[in-house]
């Protein structure tokens, strides 16, 4: 397989996207409304910074980490009485086998069709990270749209307090205003708030559809701490992945026991 560009149109959009309302909450919104030096607009833009600095790091990490590649050496272990037959055979009873890649599949790995190769416990290929989610880069994934969801929701609570705040002001001055003037000019900070709220109303509604499937999936298709691993602590940082394994052997929230991953 050829070297992955990481540089395709969706990622930059998502990129343009990060810096627009990362401008416009911080040096529009928060600027504006509760002001860069006092402390409660130094606390919401640290905030929210940290929010997006977080978000940067695991989008960078499920776009840059390999989601898992099959060893060359691996076999199924057919002798291994814990492991379900059909994790290592397909319905017809032959071993799984991928003839695209010459080698045999452990359970949840697939063939990418995009990436042209076998992938450790794929769970889809993503267009917004230009890369498949899998075993190695599945937290980060999670860990992704969990901080966009969580700045994006900070976001709008930012933008209708200031909102109302600012019509609850200004009434009286902008009847004023308008009874003066011919004509009214629409500011570059108006239209930027305006597209802001426009992009993040949907944004979060599919983003937090998004995140509480894979929750559900984490909760009945394996357990939580197989991705996000056994302390607590490390839950939030896309980087502690020393618990993951090796994906070829996992647990399940129903048996509890490892398995050896072959299954289509």
């Amino acid at each position: 397989m050829g070297r992955r560009s990481c540089a395709s149109a969706p990622v930059i959009l998502v990129g343009i996207l990060v810096g627009t309302i990362y401008y416009t909450v911080v040096f529009v919104v928060i600027e504006e409304w509760l002001g860069l030096s006092s402390a409660s607009g130094l606390l919401n833009a640290i905030f929210f910074s940290c929010l997006t600095v977080m978000a940067i790091i695991s989008y960078m990490l499920a776009i840059f980490r390999d989601p898992g590649r099959i060893p060359h050496s691996y076999m199924p272990d057919m002798e291994d009485e814990s492991t379900p037959v059909h994790e290592v055979k397909r319905k017809s009873g032959d071993l799984r086998y991928c003839q695209k890649c010459e080698s045999y599949k452990p359970p949840r790995a697939h063939h990418c069709r995009v990436c042209k190769r076998c992938v450790l416990r794929m769970d889809h290929h993503c267009i917004w990270i230009n890369n498949c989610v899998g075993h190695n880069n599945y937290k980060a994934f999670f860990l992704f749209v969990f901080y966009v969801v969580t700045a994006c929701s900070y976001a709008l609570i930012l933008i209708a307090g200031y909102t109302i705040e600012f019509l609850r002001d200004d009434e009286e001055r902008t009847h004023s205003s308008v009874n003066q003037q011919t004509g009214t000019s629409v500011s570059a900070p108006v239209v930027l708030k305006v597209v802001c709220a426009v992009i993040l109303v949907p944004l979060s509604v599919a983003l937090i559809v998004l995140l509480g499937w894979h929750v559900y999936l984490l909760l009945n298709n394996q357990t939580t701490i197989e991705v996000l691993g056994p302390n607590l602590l490390t839950w939030p940082c896309p980087t502690a992945i020393s618990h993951i394994g090796s994906g070829l052997k996992f647990r399940t929230s129903h048996d509890g026991t490892e398995h050896d991953d072959s299954s289509e």
